[in-house]
């Protein structure tokens, strides 16, 4: 097979390996339910969590890096030693996810669309193809900016941030090649073409938090919810403490 043709396959494995719906049918096996009839209609793992448990998503999440890393892989075998195949092959993982064949439906008033997740988990996995320590930097930082920062949409958008801020340090040093930083540069635009949803809530500041700023909101709803009933209970023994003092 001429290398053409082995370039061409690289891409079209790496793109339907990313289709691979792994949210839609783990939920389905956990409880039968369609997960894109589910609050935001996405496939990858925090929607899986909110339709079918943590667990589930955290199953739906693990199969989807192994999609991005499934592309280091595939190259290895038909385009070794090609750093922009690499590259191009581990974001096709990222769009195939983002936009499954597998998921294809009618747009209401004509046309078609595909459906998918975000890209987050394979934007890691195809990280990880490229340069496997990097599990050991993102994964830690993509944890601290879910617990601090307390938005699963900046959590996702932060994997191929990092990624592209380390292959930058690593390229910089003459230890990577510099394709790889397009890599990060890219991913971080599909992710975000992805959340638009996501990005026009956070700009009105109605993004659903979570991690320490999911805790301190629940915390302060419930302390003004013990103010409020505290209030309603002192309004009702005031008349009472009043008869009291009048006699009657």
């Amino acid at each position: 097979m001429s290398e053409f043709w082995m370039i061409g396959l690289t891409f079209v494995l790496s793109y339907l390996a990313g289709a691979i719906p792994f949210g839609l049918l783990v939920v389905w096996v956990f409880n039968g339910k369609d997960i894109r009839a589910v609050e935001s209609g996405r496939t990858g793992g925090t929607n899986a969590m909110r339709a079918a448990g943590f667990f589930a998503g955290l199953l739906t999440a693990g199969f989807d890096v192994l999609k991005g890393v499934a592309t280091g892989w595939i190259a290895a075998w038909l385009a070794p030693g090609i750093p922009w195949i690499q590259v191009v092959a581990a974001l096709l993982a990222i769009l195939g996810h983002n936009y499954s064949i597998f998921l294809i439906e009618e747009r209401i008033g004509g046309g078609v669309r595909l459906r998918g997740g975000a890209g987050g988990a394979p934007a890691l996995g195809g990280a990880i193809a490229l340069w496997p320590p990097s599990a050991l930097i993102i994964l830690p930082l993509a944890a601290l900016t879910y617990v601090f920062i307390g938005y699963a949409s900046v959590t996702t958008m932060s994997i191929a941030a990092f990624a592209g801020g380390l292959f930058f340090i690593r390229a910089a040093q003459g230890l990577g090649p510099w394709e790889y930083v397009g890599y990060g540069v890219a991913a971080l635009l599909i992710v975000m073409w992805a959340l638009r949803p996501n990005l026009a809530r956070l700009a009105a500041g109605t993004e659903r938090v979570v991690g320490l700023r999911a805790y301190w909101k629940k915390r302060k709803e419930k302390q003004a919810e013990q103010q409020k009933q505290n209030q309603a209970k002192a309004s009702v023994s005031r008349p009472s403490q009043r008869r009291q003092e009048t006699g009657i």
